[in-house]
């Protein structure tokens, strides 16, 4: 079975989205050819993901642009980019789906294509205010229209999940996926200290999952395993940076959310988001494992990814990322969104070089706003 990852480096100079033109954003060649660009792209997704595809395109999914699904951007060239248009429409006859259609990913495997996104699910006996789950989709062409493989969910582990990521290694096919906050109040020292400073009563947390899945996508092998979530006790290295979302005053949770796995020199890296989405102190970090399903420890020198307004800049928001190669394997980037004070609300796309030192150590040269080579 061939696996062909979003692993390919994405410039988007012009596009169309929704309907809209969107202009270059200080974008060229130099001399010797080599294409420069600036940040934020102009394209406003969440989440973004991109794939690059069998038929010599590259193809960009992201949260956000059209109503209860997903849209796509193609590109022959890196440079001009084409809507396509909605490539999936959630809530239709027979879906298991009804609103909040989140961070889609899409896989090549044998001449199809295989969309893996978040949703709610229409059963919700109990009313939940988050219901939910993880889904699969397939078309015939990255443009879709992709269509579900069941009206079920993947999987219902009893609880709502979001942002799925899968990894395949050693023939087998692993799904990552986070608990969301939703009624999964956890103590911790960080929790009591909110309480003592009349913050809130209680913390909420996301947590990161690792299950085995069949190859064809269509059931889990085994229990969920947790690999990743916020640090309990307040002198943790991880903790001030992973509780900023709690310790501001913005909202009482702690995420652990929108992992992406990859593998480098036979290690499992696993890039994970903290901190409110919706909120300037979304950032990223990462973890390493030897085997898919852990246990992973977190690096020393996260966060890799953060707001730059403390230094002069003017990003915020960055997270929920994932990592394309270049053509030749040589440069890796980081491929992300965030938020500047012209976008306002709205998520747009990022690309930054990254780079794994020979101790294994991953830095992110980002977030950039002023022109640079890709």
């Amino acid at each position: 079975m061939k696996l062909c990852k979003g692993i390919t480096a994405v410039l988007l100079l012009t596009g169309i989205f929704a309907g809209t033109l969107v202009g270059c954003r200080n974008t060229g060649k130099t001399s010797s050819g080599t294409i420069t660009y600036s940040n934020p792209l102009p394209v406003a997704f969440g989440d973004p993901f991109i794939l690059s595809a069998s038929d010599g395109k590259y193809y960009m999914y992201g949260t956000g642009g059209v109503e209860k699904g997903f849209g796509a951007y193609s590109s022959d060239n890196l440079v001009d980019w084409h809507f396509e248009g909605q490539v999936y429409s959630g809530d239709q006859p027979g879906s298991w789906t009804v609103k909040n259609y989140w961070a889609p990913e899409v896989y090549e495997i044998d001449g199809r294509y295989y969309m893996f996104f978040s949703a709610d699910w229409k059963v919700n006996p109990t009313d939940e205010l988050e219901n939910f789950r993880i889904g699969v989709a397939v078309a015939d062409q990255p443009t879709g229209p992709f269509t579900e493989i069941s009206d079920n969910p993947l999987f219902d582990p009893g609880y709502p999940i979001i942002d799925a990521n899968i990894l395949q290694h050693g023939g087998r096919t692993y799904l990552y996926y986070s608990r969301c906050c939703y009624k999964n109040p956890v103590e911790s020292e960080v929790a009591a200290w909110a309480r003592g400073q009349n913050l809130f009563d209680e913390i909420e947390e996301s947590w990161v999952y690792g299950v085995e899945i069949s190859n064809d996508f269509t059931a889990v092998l085994g229990e969920p395993v947790l690999l990743l979530q916020p640090p309990s006790i307040m002198d943790d290295p991880q903790t001030e940076w992973e509780s900023r979302s709690v310790t501001s005053g913005e909202v009482n949770r702690r995420w652990t959310e929108g992992s992406f796995a990859f593998e480098h020199n036979g290690q499992i890296y696993m890039m994970y988001s903290a901190n409110f989405f919706g909120g300037e102190n979304y950032a990223v970090g990462y973890a390493v494992a030897d085997h898919p399903l852990g246990p992973f420890t977190k690096a020393e020198n996260n966060p890799v990814l953060e707001k730059n307004t403390a230094t002069g800049g003017e990003v915020t928001g960055t997270g929920h990322n994932m990592v394309v190669w270049s053509k030749d394997g040589e440069k890796m980037y980081c491929v992300y969104h965030g938020r500047t004070q012209k976008t306002g609300n709205e998520r747009v796309v990022f690309i930054d070089e990254m780079n794994i030192d020979e101790n294994g150590v991953l830095t992110v040269d980002g977030p950039s706003t002023s022109s640079k080579e890709l």
